[in-house]
């Protein structure tokens, strides 16, 4: 026998033997085999394994980050690098206002900054310094306000990466602040017990900047910025590209081990649909190997990009009209007109917002809310008010919101709620005849979303089968009335008001 044959065989043997061990301690443990743990890169076997984790459903309350160069110029909103090479109104895409001639900001820009050719989007990249970023202080925010999970921007439309990236040159820790944002702001959010995510807004990158000779976007040497496309807008999606936000992805996972992973759109288009299995398999099987349950929130308009069962569906500046048993997800923010600081901010009120919070959740839903820092890394005076009165809100009536389940019905009252992506500007204000309900264990709570004017509120939902044997108000130390008939229950304001927002009453059955 030639030396290479007993290699040959002893290899073999060797592998044998690795192999009937691994199945003995298999059956020992009782270890499950790696088909039944390990999520392969297509729908059906995702399916097969994916469940949502119950403790997203459980946090009902997180803070979304919009930060970045475009906070520099601070005008528009976070689209101010697509908006500012809107020359002409044939460049109209997704999302894009149709309207005659250039887009303001292009001549906002050319006015403030000078010719798109010489001083292009990379030229306010430097100037993104965000000198006064503090990761403690923002955290200590976020953890006043009630939130339970935070979701900064890893990468945006734009192309800059806000971490330190292995994949890209046009990153927070090589240009602009030269700090790894993300990574500070995971490690300040662990420490103080908050579950921390990040979203990716990559895909766009392809067709977000507008290619024309006399812009610096089609010069070859940033177009690891700007995207390598062409100058047609109908160009698809390459596959160079497809794979860089492949590896882009797998990079900010690998490294930051995010607890979310939020997506938005366009990674929905027909172009990336190879890529989105491969990326979920990727990820749920990374959260196996990290010990924890992992979670993908899908901003997807058609529901088909990410199948149901798959991820936590998430709506952008919407709601749903009534409960959606499995747990899905609002985005929205504080300011009406931008998601990132711009100098004409306008902003929600705080009882909008936890009207909305209400509302989403009694419907099983969690509700992201995006603050908007300045360049230099602040967060405005008025969004922190905000935050900190929802906070103080949810000190007193945290109990009809965390952990909490929905009910039968998720409310009542006159004010409808308008349903889909980008419908919240069309909706009404709650009255004090609008209610809406969670549970927990043995507690029933009736939301009322405004004060009712009569001083009293009969809840037509509760019925005499629901036997309830207690009622109090949470904030407030006086005596409820109440009675119940065959109308429903009937309850009596106490004379004083326990605060400026949603009214909660727990009623023990």
């Amino acid at each position: 026998m030639s030396s290479k044959t007993q290699v040959l065989f002893l290899s073999i043997a060797l592998l044998l033997m690795v192999s009937c061990k691994s199945k003995d301690e298999q059956e020992q443990t009782g270890t499950p085999n790696d088909k039944e743990q390990v999520f392969d890169p297509n729908w059906e076997s995702i399916k097969k394994h994916y469940k949502d984790p119950e403790w997203f459903n459980n946090q009902k309350f997180g803070i979304f980050i919009h930060w970045g160069a475009y906070s520099v110029p601070a005008y528009g909103s976070e689209w101010y690098p697509r908006q500012m090479y809107m020359d002409t109104a044939t460049f109209t895409a997704r999302l894009d206002l149709k309207k005659e001639g250039p887009n303001d900001t292009y001549l906002h820009h050319k006015k403030t900054w000078g010719d798109q050719k010489e001083f292009g989007y990379k030229d306010l990249i430097p100037m993104f310094k965000g000198e006064k970023f503090n990761a403690s202080e923002w955290i200590d925010l976020f953890k006043k306000s009630g939130a339970k999970y935070v979701v900064p921007v890893a990468d945006h439309h734009d192309g800059f990466a806000m971490y330190k990236s292995n994949t890209t040159r046009w990153n927070a820790f090589d240009m602009g602040p030269k700090r790894d944002v993300l990574g500070e702001l995971f490690k300040e959010g662990r420490s103080q017990g908050l579950i921390m995510g990040a979203s990716s807004h990559f895909a766009f990158n392809w067709s977000f900047y507008n290619k024309k000779d006399h812009f610096d976007t089609t010069d070859p040497e940033y177009a690891d910025l700007y995207s390598s496309k062409g100058k047609d807008l109908r160009e698809p999606v390459s596959e160079k590209f497809k794979q860089r936000w492949l590896e882009r992805t797998i990079d900010l996972i690998d490294n930051y081990q995010p607890d979310i992973l939020w997506f938005d759109f366009y990674v929905d288009i027909p172009d990336f649909a190879e890529v989105r299995p491969k990326i979920a398999a990727y990820y749920y099987n990374k959260g196996i190997e990290w010990g924890k349950e992992v979670v993908i929130n899908d901003k997807n308009f058609s529901h088909e990009a990410f199948p149901e069962g798959t991820v936590i569906y998430d709506l952008e500046r919407g709601k749903l009209p009534g409960i959606r048993k499995l747990p899905w997800q609002t985005d929205t923010s504080i300011g009406k007109n931008s998601w990132s600081h711009v100098t004409n901010w306008k902003s929600k009120t705080t009882n909008e917002i936890i009207d909305d919070l209400v509302d989403i959740v009694s419907k099983n839903g969690n509700l992201l809310l995006n603050v908007g820092p300045k360049s230099d890394g602040t967060i405005p005076d008025g969004q922190q008010k905000i935050l900190l009165q929802i906070g103080d809100w949810l000190k007193v009536n945290g109990d009809a919101i965390y952990d909490t389940k929905y009910w039968r019905v998720f409310g009542e009252g006159p004010t409808k709620v308008k349903n889909g992506h980008h419908s919240e500007g069309k909706n009404k204000a709650f009255t004090g005849q609008d209610i809406r309900f969670t549970q927990k264990g043995n507690k029933l709570y009736a939301v009322l979303m405004a004060w009712p004017k009569n001083g009293s509120v009969l809840i037509k939902s509760i019925t005499h089968d629901d036997h309830v044997s207690g009622i109090k108000m949470l904030g407030s130390e006086a005596d409820i009335n109440w009675s119940q008939n065959d109308v429903g229950l009937l309850v009596e304001m106490p004379k004083d008001k326990p605060g400026e927002y949603a009214y909660v009453l727990e009623l023990t059955l």
